[in-house]
Formats: structure tokens, sequence, C-alpha cells
């Protein structure tokens, strides 16, 4: 795994063994011997991923690189491979870049000669938030295989979307689509079923917000939004006994979700959050002992600290 740009590139395997490593370093207060830095270039609005990624780089002790897309040179002309390269240049160790193009890694990879974590992209991946929702699930069930899993709102524009489908169905579960009209994204392979339905059978709920900014024409967003596409309250109480409920946030309260079941017993939204952090600790660990810029003695014992046994094979 030269960078992580797609959860597609993982074998099932590997996917555990983030998992895993994920699960150690929330057990265990671990940092990096050798001084390294990383560079966080958000060329979009972020909270949740970028200070997750800052978290856990500073929970690593990494010296964090500032980048602000606002007060940058790309102000000046500058391109994303420039800018990429210079931080490169000047010693980072590490680049997270999120950016509003689909395919922005393309003209990069061949040419950046330091890891690279792909932290959004455009309508299409958001593979470390696939990740710690998988994470979530998995603390929840021991398991990803043969779960029932919605995805509910705007597929249409969801990197995390297109990243969960097709992760999950890699490791087994079945995947289900729910969403308003002119909110499905038919190239993505799998069965559109109501709200209604998916509160009956499934395992999970994970909820998407309608993306306002990436529709070409300013939505109306009503009350009967929530009534006819969103989880209720009515609906909530028709949910599996040990149902869960997932948002990867921001979270339009009142809209695909009522603001009373955020942080309801189901609710495992800002569980997801705390998990983002050690996500973020195991894949960047994983990729830089990949290109030797660590090794096992860079951190202490943290591939044999917690050994889990609830991993079950796919």
């Amino acid at each position: 795994m030269q960078h992580f740009i797609s959860v597609d590139q993982l074998k099932p395997k590997e996917i555990y063994g983030i998992i895993e490593t994920a699960e150690q370093f929330r057990h265990k207060n671990l940092k990096l011997n050798d001084q390294l830095f990383a560079a966080n270039l958000f060329f979009e609005s972020s909270t949740r991923t970028k200070m997750s990624f800052v978290v856990a780089q500073r929970k690593l002790g990494f010296e964090v690189l500032d980048f602000h897309k606002a007060s940058s040179s790309t102000n000046k002309g500058e391109t994303l491979y420039d800018t990429a390269k210079t931080f490169e240049a000047i010693g980072a160790n590490l680049l997270v870049v999120r950016h509003q193009d689909d395919d922005w890694f393309k003209a990069l990879m061949d040419h950046i000669s330091i890891p690279m974590i792909n932290g959004g992209a455009g309508k299409v991946e958001h593979p470390t938030q696939c990740m710690l929702d998988m994470l979530t699930i998995y603390q929840e069930y021991g398991t990803l295989k043969d779960l029932n899993i919605a995805i509910v709102g705007d597929i249409k524009h969801s990197r995390v979307a297109r990243s969960n489908v097709n992760a999950l169905k890699k490791m087994g579960a079945n995947v289900y689509l729910c969403a308003a009209p002119g909110f499905e994204d038919m190239t993505i392979q799998a069965p559109y079923i109501t709200i209604d339905k998916a509160v009956k059978i499934c395992d999970v709920i994970m909820l998407l917000r309608i993306q306002h900014e990436r529709h070409e024409a300013q939505l109306e967003t009503t009350e009967n939004y929530l009534y006819n596409y969103g989880l209720t309250k009515e609906r909530e109480k028709r949910m599996k006994k040990d149902a869960i409920i997932l948002h990867p946030a921001p979270i339009n309260r009142d809209v695909e979700i009522d603001t009373d079941l955020v942080e309801c017993e189901r609710s495992r939204i800002f569980k997801q959050m705390n998990n983002g952090v050690y996500v973020r600790m195991a894949i960047m660990t994983e990729l830089l002992q990949e290109w030797g810029i660590i090794n096992e003695n860079s951190i202490e014992k943290h591939k044999n600290v917690i050994t889990y046994q609830r991993t079950k094979s796919v």
C-alpha cells in the first residue's frame, strides 16, 4: 500500500488489520520515537476529518505543518501538484489531501515520494471515513459479514456512500440504498429500498445529509423531507432491537434525522468521531512502515499491545 487513496485497493484481511491496529491505539497511549512532519492539505471545508487527523498526528507525536487555503499560494495560481511538491521539498513525511476534484490524486501518485492519504475526493471517495464506519460497526457486532446495512440520504452527491458500498460489500455485508427522487446514483451497485423497509430489516441505518453545496440548483429543504425520507422518532421505534444509527456528519438536525435521535441510545454518531482518531493513527503508521520511514521499534510494540479474538473470517 503505497498511498491510501481508496478502500478498493485493500483486501478484506488488510481492512481487518487496520481495524485491529486502530483498536490497539484506542487502548494504549503510544507515540513515535522519531521526529516526523505531517501536512494536511485541505482545499475543502472540514471539521471532523481535519481535526481528527490533527489529533491523531499529535497523539503519535507528529509535528503538524499548517496549511490554510485562504492564505496559501493557491490564491496566486499555484496548483495542487506544486503545493504538494513544496511540502515534500521542505521535509513533510506524510500528506493528507482533501480536494474538490474526483481524481486529484492521479497527477500526484507517480511524482510524490512520500505517502499520501485521501481525506476526501470530490463526490467519489472518502476512504478514511469508510474505515471508521466499519470499525464502529465491527465494535458493535464483531463482524461485518452478513449484516444488513442501509445508507440513506443524498446518495448522488456522497463520497461516503460510494466508499462504504464498495467496502462493505467486499466484507460480506448486504448493502441497501434509500434516497428521495433525484438523489439516487444508479452507477453505485446496490439495490434501492424505502426507508420504511430499511428500518425493519437493517442492523445499521447510516444517514447522509443533503449536500446543498453540490447541487446545481439550490433546493428547498422542508419538514416533508424528514417525514417522507428521514429517520423520524416513529421510524426509530420500528428498528430492530439491536440496530444502530450512524451518520458521518455534519448533521442537518430535523432534516435527515430527528434531533432527538442524534444522541439516543441507538446512536453511535459521536463514537464514530472518536473512532476516526484511532483509524487514522492506524492508517498513518501502516503507510509509514510500508515506506520504511518508521519500523517496528519506532512505536513501542504497537503491533502486540492487545490481541483481539473477535475477528471473523470473510
